[in-house]
Parts: C-alpha cells; sequence; structure tokens
C-alpha cells in the first residue's frame, strides 16, 4: 500500500538538502527565505532586503544569522564551537538560563552558515509546536533538588 503525505512541509525538504549540502548556494539561500516567507513568518521588507543584499554578496554566514535574527526573535546564538574539522552551533531561547537546562537547537556542519542554517530550521520546528500564546515549559532542576538561594542574613 502507497502512503502519500498529504501536506508535506516545504521546510523538511529544505532541511534534508541543507544537511547534504557542500557548500552554501544562493539558490539554496534564496529558497530558504522565500519559503519562510510564504509560511506566513515575518513580513518585514526591510530585513527581508538586507537578507538579499547579503545573499547577493556571498555572504552566507551573515545571512544566516540575519535569517535567525529577523524568523526567530526570541532566539539567541548561544555557542558556537570549531572542533575536529565542524562548527557546532547552538541557538537558545532562554540564553540566560544555565546550559544545564536549557532546552537548545543544535547542529553541525563543515561550514559555518550550513551549522547556521541547520540550527535554525531545529529552532523553527521547537517554535512551531508552541503556540505563540501558550505559557514556556517549567523548568525542573536536573537532579530533583531543590535549593533555596535566599539571603537571610
Amino acid at each position: 500500500m502507497l502512503l502519500l503525505r498529504k501536506h508535506e512541509d516545504p521546510f523538511d525538504r529544505l532541511a534534508a538538502q541543507l544537511r547534504l549540502a557542500p557548500a552554501v548556494t544562493r539558490e539554496l539561500m534564496t529558497e530558504l527565505v522565500e519559503n519562510a516567507r510564504a509560511c506566513g513568518s515575518s513580513a518585514k521588507t526591510a530585513g527581508n532586503a538586507r537578507i538579499a543584499r547579503l545573499i547577493e554578496a556571498g555572504a552566507g554566514t551573515d545571512a544566516a544569522l540575519a535569517l535567525i535574527e529577523l524568523e526567530l526573535p526570541g532566539w539567541r546564538l548561544r555557542r558556537l564551537l570549531y572542533e575536529d574539522g565542524e562548527y557546532h552551533c547552538s541557538l537558545s531561547s532562554q540564553p540566560n538560563l544555565p546550559g544545564c537546562v536549557d532546552d537548545t537547537a543544535n547542529a553541525s556542519h563543515e561550514i559555518l552558515a550550513l551549522a547556521l542554517l541547520n540550527a535554525f530550521m531545529e529552532a523553527r520546528g521547537r517554535s512551531a509546536v508552541r503556540e505563540p500564546g501558550s505559557p514556556a515549559p517549567r523548568v525542573w532542576p536536573a537532579g530533583g533538588i531543590v535549593a533555596c538561594c535566599d539571603n537571610f542574613a
């Protein structure tokens, strides 16, 4: 029996392309930005024009950072590490939390811009799960130990 997806997300196909891409191309970046606009994301024309200029200039890393800033305003770059020939990127929606309790979107790739874009795709998927008006999930200590931090002196 052949099962067909009725509502295939264009970002699923783009995420697969990003993971397998050997380099950042204008076509790939343009398709990513156009799909972000088509999915009801930000309609900020100044930001879109800036990203288009960066793509035309071949500045893939700057375009990726601008896209994260425009499309996921609550997310920030938490960590960027180059190790063993790969860039490891972590985006966080709550960068003020300690790293052990923060829920980050992580990605790695040999090319910096593609590591950033892969983390963007993961963060986009996580932010789409939670409704915009819903409260943030409660964060509990990892070991279940609660400590009182009040100063009674």
